[in-house]
This record gives C-alpha cells, sequence and structure tokens, in this order.
C-alpha cells in the first residue's frame, strides 16, 4: 500500500510533523496514533476468527487472502501442491540461468530441438499449405509455435 512513498517523502512528514505539533506533543500523538492501529488490528483479527467459526470446520482452511480475484485464480488453476496444466514442468524447462552461462536450453516440448535460434530464411511453403486446403479426416492442422 505504501510501497511508493520514499525516504524523501517519509523525512518531510516528519519534519511537518515536528513543525505542526512541536517536540512536546509529538510523543504523545505516535503513543494514541499507534494504540489506534493495535485496536483496529485486534478488533480486525477478532472479526476474522468470528467469521471463520461461525464458517463452520469444513472452512477450517479459508484464508480471507484466497478473495484476491489473482490469488483464487491462481489456486484455482495450479490445483492446491497438483500441477494439472503442467505449468511447474514448463517453468523448470524455462531456465533463465542456462542462457546466461551459454548452455543450450532444455527441450520444451520434448522434440528434440536445442535452444538455439536460426535466422536463416526458412523454405517457401508450398501453395497448396498456404492457401488454406481442407484437411482429410483424421489430419491435424499444421502448428506454429510462433502464433502461440
Amino acid at each position: 500500500m505504501f510501497s511508493d512513498v520514499g525516504t524523501l517523502e517519509v523525512l518531510t512528514l516528519a519534519i511537518m510533523a515536528i513543525v505542526i505539533f512541536g517536540p512536546d506533543k509529538l510523543p504523545k500523538l505516535i503513543q494514541d496514533t499507534m494504540g489506534f492501529i493495535r485496536k483496529i488490528r485486534s478488533f480486525a483479527d477478532t472479526a476474522k476468527e468470528d467469521i471463520r467459526s461461525e464458517l463452520g470446520p469444513e472452512f477450517k482452511d479459508f484464508e480471507f487472502e484466497d478473495l484476491n480475484p489473482k490469488t483464487f485464480v491462481r489456486k484455482q488453476l495450479m490445483g492446491g501442491e497438483e500441477d494439472p496444466l503442467g505449468l511447474k514442468d514448463m517453468r523448470e524447462s524455462l531456465d533463465i540461468r542456462s542462457v546466461l552461462d551459454d548452455k543450450p536450453a532444455a527441450p520444451v516440448n520434448g522434440n528434440g530441438r536445442s535452444g538455439s535460434v536460426s535466422f536463416d530464411k526458412p523454405a517457401a511453403a508450398p501453395a497448396a499449405a498456404t492457401a488454406g486446403a481442407p484437411l482429410t479426416p483424421g489430419e491435424r492442422p499444421p502448428f506454429d509455435p510462433d502464433a502461440t
């Protein structure tokens, strides 16, 4: 929430607080503010515990952070400890350290190609393939790795 506040802003606020409230009232103001923050935190913690107790034992592992849409989608896609989409294998195969160490990357889809890129022009495709000829039954459509 306050990640974009820099040291210059904090220093400015501290100087303004000293000027506005004075060095005599500032310690009391800080104590009162901290007490208020503690009361709000205890109120929020009590409310969370009340909600968890009212939901029952089947929601024992419920976390309020799961209500964040990003967290909810990530948890549903990843499936907890499972990896139904195979994202873990993909993340492990795309290792940036191998690129930085000048080692060839592991094949991503298991076709045996190395991780190198060729800048040569590919041969021209036959006219029938580019014209959108209909596929025969059982034939797989062409795969374009650059389009995915």
